[in-house]
């Protein structure tokens, strides 16, 4: 393993995880857990392993993000795969999700999470709340299958894919709660140049000059597919807390708030629905 994470640390200085880097590529090489390296530290490592661990360190000597190297990444208290047709679940993403379970009901519930690419957010709150109902949906028919097969692979049954640019098709219905985390870079973001980003889709970090165009989108139409004081929960840029926070208002919204990641930034926003006319609305 010193071997990996000399070749890392040279062929990427600017990335402070080298060490952690080539552990993780170790154990998914060996196909054992980065336990079993601490448990067996001293045991030879056999030529085809050999290869296929030389093999992802050149990966990620180049750039390549770790998880699309192993096809795994770890969420919340899940394991999921992972593709180059998806972003890599984040762990400031798993804010979302507490807020999420911080204000659903103590019953049953049902929750659309738009945007799902691995079905990290919809399959985390699944696993907490298996008296609700969950709708993930995505565009993208690779998504949408990697999904499946997370909510599959981790035994998640009150969870349904479907595939749907945002809320094309699932005209009619409604949610008690709605969770998305949109693309909201900008399309000319230097962020787009820099580590990990470079190798995921596009499609799903970059919205129009602002980052805001999906948000945008989301909220104005989010009424309509919510119930009387259902939540609209987004995640966006640590600088677009203001502006997203102005849209849920303008759009008829209450309670609207910014929640921090786990480093501190400003990450998630959200608010209740108070439709013209509902009883919470005149009595707020």
């Amino acid at each position: 393993m010193s071997w990996g994470t000399a070749t890392l640390t040279s062929a990427l200085p600017e990335n402070d995880a080298s060490a952690l880097d080539a552990r993780v590529l170790l154990a998914s090489a060996l196909q054992r857990s980065v336990t079993y390296l601490y448990t067996w530290p001293d045991k030879a490592i056999g030529s085809t392993e050999l290869h296929r661990y030389q093999r992802y360190i050149a990966q990620r000597g180049q750039g390549t993000p770790v998880a699309y190297i192993t096809g795994q990444r770890d969420f919340w208290s899940l394991s999921l795969q992972v593709s180059p047709a998806t972003l890599i679940p984040r762990p400031d993403t798993e804010t979302l999700v507490e807020q999420a379970l911080l204000r659903l009901p103590t019953g049953p519930a049902t929750i659309c999470d738009l945007g799902t690419g691995t079905g990290a957010v919809a399959l985390a709150i699944a696993s907490e709340r298996p008296d609700c109902q969950i709708l993930a949906i995505d565009v993208v028919a690779e998504a949408v299958e990697l999904a499946n097969s997370n909510a599959q692979a981790n035994n998640l049954t009150n969870v349904t894919v479907l595939q749907s640019s945002w809320f094309a098709n699932i005209q009619g219905q409604q949610f008690d709660m709605l969770v998305s985390n949109p693309p909201y870079v900008e399309n000319l973001s230097p962020y787009l140049k820099q580590g990990d980003v470079r190798f995921e889709p596009a499609s799903a970090l970059t919205a129009g000059s602002d980052g805001l165009d999906d948000i945008r989108y989301i909220v104005q139409h989010a009424g309509n597919y919510l119930t009387a004081q259902g939540w609209l929960l987004l995640e966006h840029g640590y600088t677009q807390g203001p502006a997203v926070r102005t849209l849920l208002q303008e759009a008829g919204f209450i309670q609207v708030s910014t929640v921090n990641d786990l480093s501190g930034q400003p990450r998630i926003s959200g608010g209740q629905w108070c439709a013209k006319g509902q009883v919470v609305c005149r009595s707020q």
